[in-house]
């Protein structure tokens, strides 16, 4: 499927939709929780799916429950097949490997897409240092499991994704009957790890850290009543239309936590150093500003780059964004995907060591962008076409739904001009 933007602007407000970060983490940890999960504000993307289509399989009942909640019922890990499927869901992946390492039954994991070139080595390592059997591709899905994990004091390199400290946190916190030892070096995206600390502590788990370099996992204190839990909104979504805003109009962003530990805040930061003009109060308004080229270290929300990316296309004078190497194992190679849809546009732009400059102009060439089929890379190439010179084609555009189903319908709300076409490219 295809769409077309034609320039526009952006105006109103938006409620922005739940956080995939935390409705996976939560369906983990509800999995594990022996007892009733009750999730206000659940998440409808392809990978929120994924996750309760995984706990249902290991062993987890769930049902719609009254309003927009949705009733998970769990005694543990007790899988009811012997193949999980996770969709394009890297975080599932890296959540549930260890947590079905916690069954005795061989179980494979699998998925599709672009998940099946992204590395799953530390897993094929570390396992079997906690008597995990594991078969594997290369270090690549599928993997064959068979535990059960026997919980370890371990150490890990932190720089790949801090995914895989969350799956392990998960596994081994829901197990350990001491205090366990994790070490983990020179680790990425840190506020995830705090997203993911913020949600076991939910659910009764006690992990202390030092400086989120040793990690000391605690026995699991007993939570004897039902867990109830609202979703944030999602920063990462929220983020893409704030930079449509700063563009092109005002918006009034709702349902965001300010204090939040999402890594994908960091928007209003790197908003701030353009010039953008920023209200924050009950809801957070976005208005075009002024812009200046910006210095920007993504390393920690490499989710951000794309977004970031048309936000520098835009401003004269060169901008910079930091963090660059988090990219490569993303949904596609941002640093390749993100290098062509920057081309496509005609913006002058280049790697220096860590970090990709950004020569902007007031108006970009209108393009056809195949996007690699990434969530991401979309969405920013959308709203790089509320400015553009002409008409946008954007190709795959169903990608969307991994992250974001509602994205073109909420931007259509807010005023864009978006309209499928029958066009087809590659």
């Amino acid at each position: 499927m295809q769409v077309a933007i034609s320039p526009g602007n952006l105006f109103g407000q938006l409620h922005v939709p739940a956080s995939k970060s935390m409705m996976q983490r939560v369906c983990a940890a509800a999995l594990l929780h022996n007892g009733k999960t009750v999730i206000s504000n659940p998440g409808s993307s392809d990978d929120d799916k994924a996750a309760l289509n995984i706990i249902q399989a290991l062993g987890a009942d769930v049902k719609q429950g009254t309003g927009n909640t949705i009733e998970i019922n769990s005694t543990g890990v007790f899988p009811r097949t012997d193949r999980i499927y996770c969709g394009e869901s890297g975080l599932s992946a890296r959540l549930f490997i260890p947590i079905v390492s916690l069954s005795n039954k061989a179980i494979r994991i699998d998925g599709s897409g672009s998940l099946l070139d992204r590395p799953f080595n530390l897993f094929a390592e570390l396992l079997p240092k906690m008597y995990v059997t594991v078969q594997h591709n290369s270090g690549k899905l599928p993997f064959v499991l068979q535990g059960p994990l026997e919980v370890a004091d371990i150490e890990l390199d932190g720089s790949v994704s801090s995914q895989f400290l969350s799956g392990l946190l998960f596994a081994i916190g829901s197990k350990t009957q001491k205090a366990t030892t994790v070490i983990v070096k020179d680790l990425k995206s840190k506020p995830y790890i705090d997203l993911t600390l913020q949600v076991l502590e939910q659910f009764g788990y006690r992990i202390n850290h030092d400086n989120y370099e040793v990690f000391t996992v605690y026995p699991r204190a007993v939570v004897q009543n039902d867990i109830h839990i609202e979703i944030e909104g999602d920063w990462s979504s929220g983020a893409i239309m704030m930079v449509g805003a700063a563009l092109t109009g005002t918006v009034s962003f709702h349902g965001l936590n300010i204090n939040s530990t999402q890594a994908d805040k960091a928007i209003l930061d790197a908003l701030h150093l353009a010039g953008a003009k920023l209200h924050v109060g009950d809801s957070i308004e976005v208005k075009q500003g002024s812009l200046q080229a910006f210095d920007f270290d993504a390393t920690h929300c490499p989710d951000l780059f794309p977004a970031l990316a048309i936000l520098a296309s835009y401003i004269k004078d060169g901008s910079r964004i930091h963090g660059i190497h988090r990219l490569i194992h993303k949904e596609s190679n941002r640093i390749e995907s993100i290098s062509d849809m920057l081309e496509a546009f005609g913006v002058f732009h280049a790697v220096e060591d860590d970090g990709l400059y950004i020569e902007g102009q007031h108006t970009l060439e209108a393009a056809r962008i195949s996007p690699y089929r990434d969530h991401r890379i979309i969405m920013a190439a959308a709203v790089a076409g509320l400015r553009a010179y002409d008409v946008v084609y954007i190709n795959q555009v169903e990608a969307v739904n991994k992250s974001y189903p509602d994205f073109f319908t909420d931007l259509q709300k807010l005023g864009a001009h978006v309209r499928l076409t029958t066009d087809r490219y590659e």
